[in-house]
């Protein structure tokens, strides 16, 4: 064979020896026939040894005669000098192949001989870098660390080659880099790191533009159980974001969703990374980002209420931001989306993410109002929901959000109608809430609005014993809130102001299913006489204990700054008849050792006495109340409002008395009625279960009796 006669048996022979040395001195002997071949142009004879070193040495069973081959290859690579680019196809494949051989030692020749063949081709052999550099990802996490060293040679010989080469293809590079980028061997990840580093540093090769193939594999490796990992990762990825900040054109979107991905990692370290790229991705992609904005904010909303500081003024930041952007509709921003993420973060376990996403609705009302209100019905219920929140600063922001959706009368509506149906569901909520939900609303969407549209509604509602508890909640809140002062100076105007009669009807309406609650608006509207026979048409069945819990919250409600005014007209008498009337029949009404009685007992002790002319001055008391001369009764008439007059009748100032009084005891009427049928259903009940447990007594077995107890005998 021409092979054969080309290289000497003795040569063969010492190639495949098991002693080092004799293989290295028979490479040197293929070395320089191989070079006389080359200087000869014999490249047939050439081809001919490389097959032979190939076949008969680097596939051999034997791991000598594969060690021989190894050194033999690079030998002849070393032989055939500038010539050895032509033959790279029959060299570098089965080197390639002895990098996974199950001998160590063989890896390492392997490594070793690629080396050498290497530094003589440099970069002709770049055609073969994609399979080079897989074989030197699984040989960086070899077991042996010999493979190791020389891997790592390699290694740094291939990356030289590479930066200095004009052939080299990033874009076939690209995805065999994707690929192993989700490995998670550590020596595999710095090896990787490594390489897109020195390939970043070429300014050739635009591995900005591909970024986005490998940055979630960078990401990935923050959170290495390695701090040089972490490190080289973090590195990495610093520079990257300064390229990115300094170049015009920047793929953010495909970006974007990586990092809104990362920014939900547990690492926290991960968190922090991503979320600072975020913040610069907001500031500097514009248009590019408007379709994620949701993405985004998805990410970001979470981090506000991060368990670690960095994070949480980072993602602040970031919010502020994105929520400062005005973005069109026609450019992508989509107000459904961010909705449902705002939406979705009102269940957050975090206060600080409930009430940045209820800013991020209440922000979208004002600027994409009627987009809102078409998708209202799938935001509606949560906001109604977010009313039972623990925190009072999340539920006074609900009340903003839903005072911007009730600026017009239908959504007004619905929501009243909302709250109300609400605090019949949930009487909790009217108890621990319903004072500041009702306070809010009155002080948004104007307290008259508020209260008429709450008087409206109640009038038509089928259950009477929420009714009265509500009605009694609103008469509280009217009497007792700062914020009402307004609502109770119009209904002071009642008798002398259109509108002011017109929001007293409004409001008798519904008040009248509470005693308490009409008495309580007859007295914040001065009219004492309608007041007087209110408190006459009440009958037995009306005093019971719970209204006299009402009456009793009202005599101490008497000695607030509320009614001030009213306690100043008892310096006038003679002038206020009617309303020194209503304060003793409610006296009259208390039983004597409560301490509301105590308290108005000792009120009306102080009213000083007045004169009715002729110097003669006479004490206005529950004693001499009806002693005045008829004369003066029958020609003096105090008129709703206090003042003297010689007519009155049951129509003041367009206030139809009677009709009121006649609403009111109807309504009482009701209210007595129904109590009744609810007596009468726990009376039922309480039969059947009484009869249910004689039953079961009787159907017991009975225990033995003396019969001498049973039948007492006679004495006789």
């Amino acid at each position: 064979m021409a092979e054969v006669s080309a290289i000497p048996a003795s040569v063969l022979r010492n190639l495949s020896d098991k002693l080092y040395e004799k293989r290295k001195n028979a490479a040197l002997e293929v070395e320089g026939i191989v070079k006389q071949l080359a200087a000869a142009g014999d490249h047939d004879k050439i081809t001919a040894v490389i097959n032979l070193l190939t076949h008969e040495y680097t596939l051999s069973p034997q791991a000598n005669h594969r060690k021989g081959g190894l050194i033999g290859l690079a030998a002849a690579t070393v032989g055939l000098s500038s010539e050895a680019a032509q033959h790279l196809e029959q060299i570098v494949p089965p080197v390639l192949k002895s990098f996974s051989d199950q001998e160590s030692r063989v890896r390492y020749y392997a490594c070793e001989a690629l080396y050498n063949i290497a530094k003589v081709v440099r970069g002709d052999f770049i055609i073969f870098f994609n399979q080079i550099f897989d074989a030197l990802c699984k040989l960086s996490a070899d077991s042996d660390a010999n493979v190791q060293s020389a891997a790592h040679l390699l290694d740094r010989l291939v990356k030289d080659i590479v930066t200095e080469s004009d052939q080299f293809s990033i874009e076939e590079f690209i995805p065999l880099l994707r690929e192993r980028m989700n490995v998670l061997n550590p020596y595999v990840r710095q090896f990787l790191v490594g390489w897109i580093t020195v390939l970043d540093s070429v300014p050739d090769i635009d591995m900005l533009g591909f970024l986005p193939d490998f940055l979630d594999g960078l990401f990935n490796m923050l959170s290495d159980s390695s701090h040089e990992i972490r490190q080289q990762a973090d590195s990495a990825l610093s520079e990257f974001l300064q390229e990115i900040k300094n170049s015009p054109s920047v793929d953010y979107g495909r970006m974007a969703e990586i990092l809104v991905q990362r920014a939900a990692s547990p690492d926290e370290f991960t968190r922090l990374t991503a979320i600072t790229w975020i913040n610069e991705f907001v500031k500097l992609g514009g248009d590019q980002l408007v379709p994620y904005y949701a993405d985004i904010l998805g990410a970001i909303l979470p981090c506000i209420s991060d368990k670690e500081e960095k994070i949480r003024v980072v993602a602040r930041e970031t919010n502020d931001e994105l929520r400062g952007m005005r973005a069109n509709t026609d450019e992508g921003f989509d107000v459904g989306a961010i909705l449902a993420i705002a939406k979705r973060q009102l269940s957050s376990e975090f206060e600080g993410t409930r009430i940045e996403a209820l800013r991020w609705i209440s922000a979208l009302l004002d600027r994409y109002r009627e987009q809102v209100l078409s998708v209202l019905d799938d935001i509606f219920d949560t906001l109604l929901q977010s009313l039972w929140d623990p925190s009072d600063e999340v539920v006074l922001l609900v009340l903003e959000v839903h005072s911007c959706i009730a600026g017009d009368s239908k959504n007004f509506h619905n929501l009243v109608k909302a709250l109300l149906q609400n605090f019949w569901v949930d009487n909790s909520l009217l108890e621990k809430r319903g004072a500041m939900i009702i306070r809010r609303l009155c002080v948004l969407l104007d307290a008259e609005r508020v209260y008429r549209e709450f008087s409206t509604i109640l009038r038509g509602e089928a259950d009477l014993d929420f009714t009265l508890v509500m009605v009694q909640a609103l008469n509280l809140i009217l009497l007792t809130s700062s914020e009402l002062s307004t609502l109770r100076n119009l209904l002071k105007e009642s008798l002398g102001n259109p509108h002011g009669k017109d929001l007293f009807i409004s409001l008798y309406a519904s008040w009248c299913h509470s005693p308490m609650a009409i008495l309580s608006l007859c007295l914040l509207s001065q009219t004492y006489q309608h007041a007087c026979k209110v408190i006459q048409s009440l009958v037995e069945e009306d005093i019971n204990v719970k209204f006299l819990v009402q009456l009793d919250k009202l005599i101490r409600l008497l000695e607030t700054p509320t009614f001030a005014y009213l306690r100043l007209q008892l310096l006038e008498p003679g002038r206020y008849k009617w309303l020194l009337k209503v304060l003793y029949g409610l006296l009259m009404l208390l039983p004597q050792q409560s301490a509301a009685f105590k308290i108005l007992r000792t009120r009306l002790k102080t009213v000083p006495p007045y004169s009715l002319g002729s110097n003669h001055a006479n004490h206005l008391s529950s004693e001499n109340f009806d002693s005045l001369p008829n004369s003066l009764q029958d020609g003096l008439r105090i008129t709703e409002d206090g003042n003297t007059d010689k007519e009155s009748d049951n129509l003041h100032e367009g206030i139809n008395f009677t009709l009121r009084l006649q609403e009111f005891e109807q309504m009482q009427k009701q209210h007595r009625v129904h109590a009744k049928s609810q007596a009468q259903v726990r009376h039922k009940l309480n039969s059947s279960k009484e009869g249910h447990q004689l039953h079961n007594e009787s159907s017991r077995p009975q225990s033995t009796v003396d019969t001498n107890l049973a039948h007492p005998r006679t004495t006789r």
